[in-house]
């Protein structure tokens, strides 16, 4: 890969529908406007290809599932080349006969599938029953060298874990991109809405300070589900720079395509200035991988 000082980037925040065919096409024309708009680096949300079917738990949906490479990967790979971009697509991947992930698909500017990363931190939670259906993830946290940077990518709950974010940044993450579907549970927006969506996006953007590296979130909007709670997905998808400045953030409640220039050149000067890859105490750290540490 050669590696390039500035990278284009393109957020495809989405409104989904019940309909996968009605939100490939959607998808598709956000990947569209977002490269005619200089992108060269484009995420789709979480599971863009269908309502956030985790609310419940039912078998239906299961049938929404596919290969991965597969379908998906076959469609993206020819619009990534055609178009000149690398594009992050997110995907209910079925493995074998009862053996399901939420998996994020890669491909180069070339068309090239470049690999695939398996959601690892899967919640179980009121409306986001996500452990009935995937397994998690087993192909560990992984960089992707695509023709313009070298891409992270890890899914939504993945957000919320600081470790996943510094394994995947020690692996050389240029970017951390985070596949999102996360929004209001309706009642409780009044209350403990504006806290809720800080706190998202605080420990995103700390993860973009700790790491030294940019971190590039994509939300869907719109309520899903039963009309009177489902939930209310709160968008305001966002680029961080490695000092935790929000670049760019879309609306809350609408549907957006977001386009917004790196510049590489920022992680060596951000880690030079604020060392904390070098002063890491990784004689000490063994206890991590402890569930607690009781005594």
């Amino acid at each position: 890969m050669a590696r390039r000082s500035i990278v284009t980037v393109g957020l495809v925040q989405m409104r989904c529908t019940a309909d996968p065919d009605e939100n490939m096409a959607r998808a598709i024309a956000g990947v569209r406007e977002a490269a005619a708009r200089g992108a060269q680096v484009i995420c789709l949300p979480e599971l863009f290809r269908s309502l956030y079917f985790c609310q419940s738990e039912a078998y239906e949906p299961f049938a929404l599932a596919e290969a991965v490479p597969g379908p998906g990967t076959e469609t993206f790979s020819a619009l990534a080349r055609e178009l000149g971009v690398a594009i992050i697509a997110s995907l209910f991947e079925k493995r074998a006969e009862g053996l399901y992930h939420n998996t994020a698909a890669v491909l180069d500017a070339d068309g090239s599938y470049l690999g695939k990363y398996r959601k690892m931190h899967i919640p179980d939670d009121p409306l986001y029953y996500e452990k009935f259906y995937f397994t998690p993830g087993d192909l560990g946290f992984k960089v992707f060298p695509t023709r313009f940077a070298r891409l992270g990518v890890l899914i939504c709950w993945d957000q919320w874990y600081p470790e996943g974010a510094r394994l995947t940044a020690l692996r050389g993450a240029d970017i951390l991109f985070y596949p999102t579907a996360i929004g209001w549970h309706p009642a409780e927006k009044a209350e403990h809405g504006t806290a809720q969506h800080e706190s998202w996006e605080l420990i995103q953007r700390s993860h973009a300070v700790a790491n030294g590296c940019f971190v590039v979130s994509v939300n869907r909007v719109g309520h899903e589900g039963d009309p009177a709670g489902g939930i209310e997905f709160w968008g305001q998808s966002f680029v961080s720079d490695p000092r935790g400045t929000v670049l760019v953030r879309a609306p809350a409640d609408e549907p957006a395509v977001l386009v917004q220039p790196l510049d590489l050149g920022m992680l060596d000067i951000q880690r030079t200035h604020w060392p904390f890859l070098r002063d890491r105490r990784i004689d000490a750290y063994g206890d991590l991988t402890r569930r607690f540490i009781d005594e």
